[in-house]
């Protein structure tokens, strides 16, 4: 049979034409990767599938860009000689060469997952780097997985088929406005790239990453099913990669520091209600109560509310985000995993297999929720809060009312907290809820008509601290109507720390202070203690308060133990700040820094490095007994009880 004559379309249609074939494309490789390795995903409905096929798109189409951006680029050039054969001959052959090796990178995962049970990340550069015998590997693998090498030869044969189904219409003689006018274009169509390659346009999206696919899934290890290979190997290629470390036998390194944590007794289970409250950039410096000792006693901070809570409820003398940022936090309070170098949602190890306070509480019959006035999507909180294992989100799309948004990042404080306390109103008893505020937040708007209602500081941030202060009063002043607030235990707390005004908070333990409340209005559960309480704390904190009887996995210690050799970390451009006792030891990761007396030092100007060895050593100890539980359990996918 003759072979027809392929048809000339305009070249911005060519263009648009051969982007959905190798979407078409990159879908049935999806396709084909879960019917290779269905067996590995069990429990998946037709429209659960059809979902994660949809959610696929998005990251098909940030890869597709990356490995497309050449052709596009050369596509919208201005340029005359754009249309001759021996151009569009080049651009034809950079198209089917580049999209076959990402192809390629999805087939392999056809037969490597089953091994790894992950996506390839751009870890495997350096898995197989040291390897002396690469070309044997590849060989072996090839003859195992011949039936792969026939399916990608009929695959890349099927694409170039499509791709030759049409050619570019030539044009004629262009005058300058045509030029202008695919000058416009070019710079239209950069936009939408970037826009594809970030997942979104709106000011509040970053970039997508591995962790994003958790929005379409029910479970961390479906995310493969969402993902493909080459966007993981992109996302990845300035990933941190985890070293393993041996400085103790796993049973002296259990002795020291052993984030399985037991039941510690036959107490009863209490069932009480949990409602996390993480307020954006509350650093500990703007709560008046918690520094009484500022300004000769005359300080006052901007939170008259929760100096008003601090005397009813229980905190902590030094208490610690584990990060700077807002997407460090959600894992750390939730799951009791800080990150580490980089944040743990957008690490490699995203994908492991965790838990979370959500999830071990919701196995008891706990209804679980996440309240965030930001658009549904931003920070990738939807997604993780899915993997957490919380079943309801409620955002700005289920707040509805967009003449309550703020502009930039969602709803504000005061009503969102409304709608929160109303909403958990019609849980079931008990439930697990946490709430992530918005309005302290970059540019510092205030709803107009409280505009000079509250005291303005030397920073910014602190007024619209007082705006959410009175939010949370409000939210208070309506939950105490409400049957459920007497069996709730509230956490207070931060997602981090920010700019900073006194000289005492401008210290590397003073970047990372924030406050830490718990407050149980239908107990006696009152005081302060002098210890050290952080971010991955509040998981078993909480957890053992409730006397929850099963082992489970948390890098952080229960606060209300008498051991007094619990620890905080937290790790910022690779250097590791670790506190324990009265003290503050600065590592790189491999040498000790400095040390410093935080009691009788509180600016750290001091090192006693040299003068205080055994310190020193004791907290080395310990630091390298987190390095190693940390390091290892991530790389091994162990942070779960088995």
């Amino acid at each position: 049979m003759k072979r027809k004559n392929p048809i000339a379309v305009n070249l911005y249609l060519a263009l648009a034409y051969r982007f959905l074939i190798i979407m078409e494309l990159y879908t049935l490789c999806r396709i084909a990767f879960y019917a290779f390795n269905h067996t590995l995903f069990q429990h998946i409905t037709l429209p659960k599938y059809l979902y994660i096929l949809w959610g696929g798109l998005k990251f098909d189409v940030s890869a597709l860009i990356y490995i497309n951006a050449i052709f596009i680029f050369l596509h919208l050039l201005p340029i005359p000689f754009k249309y001759n054969e021996g151009y569009q001959r080049f651009c034809k052959w950079l198209f089917i060469i580049s999209n076959s090796i990402g192809i390629l990178a999805n087939f392999a995962d056809f037969a490597y997952y089953k091994y790894t049970l992950k996506r390839t990340t751009a870890t495997v550069f350096s898995q197989f780097g040291n390897e002396q015998n690469k070309f044997k590997l590849l060989v072996d693998f090839l003859s195992d997985y011949w039936y792969l090498i026939i399916l990608y030869a009929a695959f890349i044969w099927f694409f170039i088929r499509l791709y030759d189904k049409i050619t570019i219409k030539k044009e004629s003689r262009l005058k300058w406005p045509a030029y202008l006018i695919q000058t416009v274009v070019m710079a239209a169509v950069a936009v939408l790239c970037i826009v594809g390659v970030r997942g979104g346009w709106g000011s509040e999206t970053r970039p997508i990453t591995l962790s994003n696919a958790g929005e379409f899934v029910d479970t961390p290890d479906q995310m493969s099913l969402v993902l493909n290979t080459p966007f993981c190997i992109f996302r990845t290629l300035k990933s941190s990669r985890l070293k393993p470390v041996n400085y103790y036998d796993e049973q002296i390194l259990n002795s020291i520091y052993n984030p399985i944590h037991q039941p510690a007794d036959t107490a009863a289970f209490k069932k009480l209600n949990v409602v996390f409250l993480i307020i954006e950039s509350l650093g500990k410096e703007h709560i008046g109560g918690l520094n009484k000792d500022l300004m000769d006693g005359k300080y006052k901070g901007y939170t008259p509310f929760i100096d008003s809570l601090i005397p009813q409820g229980y905190t902590f003398t030094h208490t610690y985000a584990n990060g700077r940022k807002s997407i460090d936090a959600l894992p750390s309070i939730i799951s009791g995993i800080p990150s580490i170098r980089e944040p743990f949602v957008l690490s490699v190890y995203s994908g492991n297999k965790t838990t979370s306070i959500a999830k071990l509480l919701g196995d008891e019959g706990y209804e679980t929720a996440f309240f965030h006035g930001a658009p549904n999507g931003s920070m990738g909180f939807s997604s993780y809060t899915n993997l957490a294992g919380i079943k309801h989100y409620y955002g700005l799309n289920e707040y509805g009312k967009t003449s309550d948004f703020d502009g930039t990042w969602g709803i504000w404080d005061d009503p969102f907290m409304q709608y929160m306390a109303k909403t958990m109103n019609t849980l079931k008893q008990p439930f697990f809820s946490a709430f992530f505020s918005v309005s302290s937040h970059h540019p510092f708007k205030l709803p107009e008509k409280y505009v000079g209602k509250f005291p303005k500081g030397p920073l910014p941030v602190q007024e619209l601290l007082g705006y959410t202060d009175m939010a949370l009063r409000n939210f208070f002043k309506t939950a105490e109507t409400m049957p459920w607030y007497k069996n709730t235990l509230f956490v207070l707390c931060a997602d981090h720390a920010t700019v900073s005004y006194f000289p005492e908070y401008q210290t590397t333990p003073g970047y990372f202070s924030i406050p830490i409340l718990l407050y149980y209005p239908g107990g006696n559960l009152k005081g302060k203690t002098d210890k050290i309480m952080q971010q991955i704390d509040i998981m078993p904190t909480v957890l053992n308060y409730l006397n929850y009887d099963k082992p489970y996995f948390a890098l952080g210690f229960d606060a209300f133990n008498k051991n007094p050799d619990n620890f905080a970390v937290n790790n910022n451009d690779g250097t590791f700040s670790f506190y324990q006792g009265d003290y503050l030891l600065i590592n790189d990761g491999k040498i000790n820094l400095s040390l410093y007396n935080l009691k009788t030092d509180r600016l750290t100007k001091n090192n006693l490095l040299d003068k205080e060895p055994l310190v020193t050593a004791k907290m080395e100890k310990y630091l390298k007994a987190f390095i190693q539980q940390y390091n290892n359990r991530m790389i091994e996918n162990k942070l779960t009880v088995k």
